[in-house]
């Protein structure tokens, strides 16, 4: 079969993240260009997907300014710069891999989803839990009928305490005003899944948070700005030096130097002059640490999600209370247990996987892939129904910064 023709905007993590599946699936997928403006990240990508030097661009302008070359566009560009690209792509009549979340307005949102119903294109939001090997279990579970309708749902996302540092204290989504609010941000993938587990609109929600921990009130005393400063605190676990230089995490020493496979001298020196150094307590984050959402959707099915950063992993748990039975699980053990009240007996489901974000990485692939082939997806996670689930994120956070208001949506 003849691969889609791909072009990537935005060729940093999640943009590989994405892009390995037109290696392990050449079928499917082949790159013939990459717009990055960072010229090593750019190299790097165009070297691994074999793309010829005139379609190694800097910028999406660059993509668009051309005819239509291409079949489908991957944009993976920061959360505030979606808007313009794909915008752009849904003009020119490509369909679209757009990372999450589609924009940190709630108007962009609409008009993405607009524009390409309008235009005739589609548009995948890359909700990937909807895609994992665990949240499809579940939702099959659900749809069988075996727990009964569905009265309530306890989820839970376990951000972890590393992470949080890493990425919402120091890092990229550190701030509401350059990104956008951690709700969104981090948990949109979160109230996507339930409202697609439930298969109901929510009508209402409140919801409480803060930042109760990582700021400048629990510094301690004489710790340097940076932590290559000599800091002296002993036990302190976010100690930029362990965390990107003695822990040869790739993940994190890459975000920090802005590249794959980097030194330690280069890691040491972005320590010494980047964000990544930056004690935790004193850098110029704003976005809650912690936060919980309740919410109530048609036929009285009611919801609690909270999000909190001090865990020691980076996990989700979720249980989904019915008038026949339960189902509960956890993506750290990747087992479900499904309870029936019925039988009174227990059964275990494995939903072990691979990969980024429990194999969602992989799963949104594959299925972007046959969707834009014109085969039937079910679930698939497109603009519209994306945008209507960022708006529970948006009043989320209107209700968490009016003392828990409750948002009728």
């Amino acid at each position: 079969m003849t691969p889609l023709k791909a072009i990537m905007i935005g060729a940093g993590q999640r943009g590989n993240s994405y892009a390995p599946h037109a290696i392990s699936h050449s079928d499917d997928l082949k790159f013939v260009a990459v717009a990055e403006p960072v010229e090593v990240r750019r190299n790097a990508f165009a070297e691994k997907y074999d793309i010829n030097e005139e379609n190694r661009l800097n910028t999406w302008e660059d993509v668009f300014a051309r005819d239509r070359f291409a079949d489908v566009v991957i944009i993976c560009t920061p959360d505030d710069l979606h808007f313009g690209p794909v915008m752009a792509a849904i003009e020119k009549g490509y369909d679209i891999l757009l990372e999450k979340p589609i924009s940190p307005s709630p108007e962009e949102c609409v008009a993405v989803a607009k524009a390409a119903e309008e235009k005739g294109v589609k548009v995948i939001v890359c909700h990937v839990m909807r895609y994992t090997p665990f949240c499809m279990a579940i939702k099959s579970v659900i749809e069988s009928g075996e727990i009964g309708r569905i009265v309530t749902i306890v989820h839970n996302e376990n951000v972890g305490h590393i992470h949080h540092s890493h990425s919402f204290a120091r890092g990229n989504w550190r701030n509401k005003k350059e990104s956008s609010p951690m709700i969104l941000a981090k948990s949109c993938h979160d109230m996507d899944m339930l409202q697609w587990l439930v298969g109901k609109k929510c009508l209402r929600l409140s919801s409480f948070g803060s930042l109760t921990y990582f700021n400048k009130d629990n510094c301690p005393p004489d710790a340097p700005f940076r932590c290559t400063d000599g800091c002296a605190v002993a036990d302190c676990p976010y100690d930029a030096r362990k965390l990107y230089l003695n822990s040869k995490n790739d993940w994190f020493r890459s975000v920090a130097v802005g590249r794959f496979n980097s030194t330690d001298e280069e890691v040491l020196e972005a320590l010494k002059t980047g964000w990544y150094g930056r004690c935790v307590y004193q850098c110029d984050n704003d976005v809650v640490d912690h936060q919980v959402v309740s919410m109530q959707f048609e036929d009285d099915i009611t919801a609690i999600f909270s999000m909190s950063s001090f865990t020691p992993e980076t996990s989700r748990s979720i249980k989904i209370m019915g008038t026949k039975g339960q189902i509960k699980g956890h993506t750290s053990s990747k087992n479900i247990i499904v309870t029936s009240f019925i039988t009174g007996e227990t059964r275990e489901i494995d939903a072990s996987s691979t990969g980024g974000h429990g194999g969602g990485d992989a799963g949104i692939m594959t299925a972007f892939v046959r969707h834009i082939r014109g085969e039937k997806v079910d679930g698939i996670s497109d603009a519209t129904i994306s945008a209507e689930n960022h708006m529970l994120c948006f009043a989320a956070e209107e209700s968490r910064l009016d003392n828990g208001r409750v948002i009728e949506l």
